[in-house]
């Protein structure tokens, strides 16, 4: 089989990563975000307080750049940490009330970038990629339990 660009699933997948990344950062940066501050967002949008260790399991990243992310989160007034009640070594962190002001903005931003790249598929289509994609990543998460949410 020959190595092909348009017929690897990998590459395509990473190509279309890439592509959601460099406008989300576009995007984001004119809005004062930066983008490395979205997984933990997502996670604490709700106004919720999780550990620096679930925060990258469910970022999917090492715990060393977690921590140099939440350094840089707190240091720009992003997010607050607290002592965890329940294991004294580990540090509840949540969204101060500046990074929750900025939950609506990101989810415009993340909104018109879904659609944006989405205009081209009708609804169905759109249901029918969503669900094929989570069938891929559940395929690939069984294969390195490290990195499911």
């Amino acid at each position: 089989m020959a190595l092909s660009r348009e017929t690897s699933a990998g590459y395509l997948t990473n190509w279309a990563a890439r592509l959601f990344a460099r406008e989300l950062e576009r995007q984001l940066a004119a809005s004062g975000i930066a983008s490395a501050y979205m997984p933990v967002i997502f996670a604490l949008a709700d106004g919720s307080a999780l550990t620096q260790k679930e925060l990258a399991r469910r970022a999917a990243v090492e715990q060393p750049t977690m921590a140099s992310t939440l350094n840089r989160m707190e240091r720009d007034g992003f997010i607050t940490r607290r002592p965890d009640p329940v294991d004294k070594r580990s540090a509840l962190v949540a969204l101060t009330p500046l990074a929750l002001g900025h939950v609506e903005t990101v989810e415009r931003i993340v909104s018109a970038i879904n659609s944006l790249a989405l205009e081209q598929l009708d609804p169905n289509e759109r249901r029918q990629y969503m669900s094929l994609l989570r069938r891929v990543i559940a395929v690939l998460e069984a294969q390195d339990k490290d990195l499911a949410p």
